[in-house]
């Protein structure tokens, strides 16, 4: 019996091998896009689940609170959180710190044997205490995780990084000479090195330095049991196995009180500690960021919906070609209801038809899968792989979803196929019923929805990013040469470079700063009126530049003045807020801040003296609103953390060729980089570039589904009517006329699936719009692109069989009447 399905299935394939092409090609490509979204997915949600302590791991986030009223939440704590944290709990096993390194490059020296010293920019690098490789699952290559980062001046790297450094040769015990501009400069011994690990952690570092030992826990001993102060570490605890999180969270009120409770009063703060599970961090949206930029859970919602979206298109085609060509299959039906055969056993073979159908793609589908997965992990940013002996539950997935796929796309035409009546059959009195043609036509409107849907969505989000791309910033982000300062003998050159710089035509203007507009910067002050208290005082980030900065970014100045060297009052004692910044403190407007004082402390003895008042800018990406702000004059020359080069428009190779002859001159050990401004900025959106791109071939290939199944339906439709066709042209009907005939009803089709698609893909951009403070409103003009992109797809689609019928001579059509 089974082979007699096979037989008949496989000679039905080849004899409709148009229509079978369709089918399995429109599935093939379906159940790839699902299975590479899925493939995404799934990476995505694996994130740290290697840890051996995963359940037992816990990060401690903070939520400031003013008045009772809870402010904002991050996942931060101050220094001493994770130790009185150890020390307090019994159910605490283990804490650690994290503290991202605040460089965007930190420089690394090795001296060879030879006494040659070799020297690179790195990144990616953290510092943490000596329990984070026994709490953290790490595959140690050499040195051991219970001890790596015990002693004071420890270093771990990744095992490519230490080929880098020592080749073949093992790196255990060698010193590697670190300088950095928030942890100092000093010797540090290699003490183990790691390999990567084949799934993702949102710990994604690739060199750890010990906190013991170095610049920034000489920085922490100043105030060693502050925590109202530097909110800047990732503190994480390993619980007891079988600890009730929710219950050791109730603790921490009172862990507060005890600890915390005489420097927040000093501060005029409040905070609430919270717990986020480790194995919850890449997906939380508890918190705006993290360790690594956290996974929008809005953007895999809406990778899932387009993976069950193409497949559901791929299934409709099935379903209608089906059922459009029942008449076809009308008399084989109604011969073997004659011969006996049952309804169950013809829903069998028409079922068995589909698998057949189903299981051609599903092999087509791993194929192009395999061979796509390389493009698409480029384009996703991702390292996802793809094994049978490591993904074999994956495998039984995707072959199941196929299996699901088949029966969900053959089973309407199974059981609308088996019921004919073989009497009506056989006496050729079957057609196709005004049910079948509306449901017909009801799953073309749903197809192209769908495919309207993400067209809407993908013309959003490429506005979006076009936007995010040209956005007034506030600033000259163009043209500006970014020069990371990492030695002291890099920074010592910052005056002598400057000036040979400024000689060159090119070059308009240098500064010097310790951060700039797009990296983090982690430097705050509360600043307050006079009179005001210290809960009264409001927070604001603090750049520290020279005298040139503003003019070198191009600030816009409301009121008072930029920083000068004509003013003996513009000292590290002197502030240039922006505009949230005095309206935050109670200014009224720009013109009222100046000359006046704004205090730090609680005193008001000493003040900083407001100079002046630039327009809001955005130093962090468009996702945010513009927070206040303030610079300060940095009066050290030899401090600065980066140079920025404002150049005239045009090639700018020749200003950076100067720059690296100038740096070679004066500095021989430090390599020389750069980076652009206006990149660095754009760096911050590279997710939502990768899901705007990502979105767009999906839409691209949803479409193309669907006008598969439409171009099917379409050659149908005109087979069906070649006697009509022949008889109105005999009669005198022009091309045009049976063009217009057969293309009307279809995108009258399409014009309706545009009315109902267009206020659900309204519905679902507006709220992808919310995760950004600015953004651009979905205008009209979106849906007129839309509707014009939707009506010449499908056009085209119909247009080619229109026309082919249209044209061809009515006497072969004719001659059999």
């Amino acid at each position: 019996m089974l082979k007699s399905y096979f037989t008949i299935a496989w000679r039905n394939l080849v004899k409709n091998k148009f229509f079978s092409s369709v089918n399995i090609f429109g599935l093939s490509a379906g159940l790839a896009c699902c299975m590479l979204i899925a493939l995404y997915l799934h990476y995505e949600m694996s994130y740290d689940s290697y840890h051996k302590n995963i359940g037992d791991l816990y990060q401690v986030g903070t939520t400031w609170v003013t008045k009772g009223e809870k402010q904002h939440s991050a996942p931060m704590t101050p220094a001493p959180m994770a130790r009185a944290l150890k020390q307090e709990f019994p159910e605490v096993v283990r804490s650690t710190r994290l503290l991202n390194s605040f460089d965007s490059k930190t420089l690394f020296s090795v001296t060879t044997s030879s006494g040659e010293t070799r020297s690179f920019l790195e990144d990616k690098i953290a510092l943490a205490d000596g329990d984070f490789f026994k709490m953290f699952t790490y595959d140690f290559k050499e040195g051991s995780p219970a001890h790596a980062l015990e002693e004071p001046y420890s270093v771990v790297l990744t095992e490519e990084v230490a080929r880098k450094y020592f080749g073949n040769a093992p790196a255990f015990g060698k010193t590697i000479h670190i300088n950095s501009s928030s942890n100092g400069e000093y010797d540090y011994r290699v003490t183990g090195v790691f390999r990567p690990m084949a799934l993702p952690s949102h710990i994604d570092q690739r060199i750890f330095i010990s906190f013991a030992g170095g610049g920034m826990e000489k920085y922490i001993n100043r105030n060693p049991t502050n925590f109202a102060i530097n909110n800047m570490f990732y503190s994480y605890v390993q619980l007891q196995p079988g600890t009730d999180a929710a219950r050791f969270q109730a603790k921490l009120p009172a862990f507060m009180h005890k600890y915390a409770d005489n420097d927040l009063k000093k501060r005029g703060v409040e905070k609430e500690q919270f717990l986020i599970p480790v194995k919850d961090i890449h997906l939380s949206d508890v918190v705006a960021s993290n360790v690594t930029p956290s996974a929008s859970r809005t953007y895999l919602y809406i990778l899932a919906s387009i993976a069950v979206f193409t497949l559901l298109i791929a299934c409709i085609n099935f379903m209608n070609l089906s059922t459009a060509r029942s008449s076809k299959r009308s008399s084989e039906v109604g011969v073997r209801k004659v011969l006996g055969a049952e309804r169950g056993g013809l829903v069998r073979q028409f079922l068995g038809e589909s698998l057949l159908m189903t299981f051609m793609a599903f092999g087509i589908a791993v194929g192009l899968t395999v061979l796509l997965l390389p493009l698409f992990n480029r384009l996703s940013g991702k390292e996802i792989s793809l094994s049978l002996a490591a993904d074999g539950w994956l495998f039984a997935a995707f072959w199941g979803m196929a299996v699901l796929t088949g029966l969900v796309a053959g089973s309407y035409p199974a059981f609308y196929l088996s019921s004919f009546n073989p009497v009506k059959v056989l006496k050729g009195k079957l057609t196709n019923s005004l049910a079948v043609a509306s449901l017909r036509k009801g799953l073309v409107v749903v197809q192209f929805m769908i495919s309207i849907v993400l067209i809407i969505a993908t013309v959003v989000i490429l506005r979006q990013m076009s936007y995010l791309r040209h956005a007034d910033l506030g600033f000259q982000k163009d043209q500006q040469l970014v020069i990371p300062l990492r030695s002291k003998i890099a920074k010592g050159i910052f005056s002598s470079l400057k000036s040979e710089l400024q000689q060159n035509n090119s070059v308009l203007s240098v500064a010097g700063t310790s951060y700039y507009p797009g990296i983090g910067n982690p430097a705050d002050n509360a600043i307050r009126l006079a009179g005001q208290t210290m809960s009264e005082a409001k927070v604001v980030k603090t750049n520290f530049v020279n005298a040139d900065y503003m003019k070198t970014l191009g600030f816009t100045v409301l009121a008072g003045r930029a920083y000068s060297r004509d003013f003996l009052s513009d000292t590290s004692n002197s502030f240039i807020l922006n505009e949230s910044a005095i309206k935050a403190v109670g200014f009224v407007t720009p013109q009222a801040a100046i000359g006046r004082k704004v205090y730090l402390s609680a005193s008001d003895t000493a003040g900083v003296l407001i100079v002046g008042v630039v327009k809001d800018f955005h130093f962090e990406d468009l996702h945010v609103a513009v927070a206040p702000y303030a610079f300060s004059l940095l009066s050290d020359k030899n401090d600065f953390d980066y140079m920025i080069v404002h150049t005239r428009g045009g090639n700018v190779g020749p200003v950076i060729q100067a720059a690296q002859e100038i740096w070679r001159n004066q500095d021989a050990v430090d390599p020389f980089e750069y980076t652009f401004l206006d990149e660095q900025f754009q760096r911050n959106y590279a997710a939502d570039n990768r899901l705007a791109e990502i979105v767009g071939y999906f839409t691209v290939i949803a479409i193309l589904i669907s006008c598969l199944g439409l171009f099917g339906l379409a050659a149908f439709s005109a087979e069906q009517r070649t006697k009509e066709i022949g008889v109105r042209k005999v009669l005198g009907a022009s091309v045009a006329t049976i063009v217009r005939l057969l293309s009307v009803e279809f995108l009258k089709l399409i014009f309706i699936s545009l009315l109902i698609a267009a206020p659900v893909a309204w519905w679902i951009m507006s709220k992808w719009l919310q995760g950004f403070a600015y953004r651009q409103p979905i205008t009209w003009t979106v849906f007129f692109y839309t509707t014009v992109i939707a009506m010449v797809i499908g056009l085209c689609t119909i247009g080619f069989q229109a026309v082919r019928a249209a044209m061809a001579n009515p006497v072969r059509s004719l001659k059999t009447e």
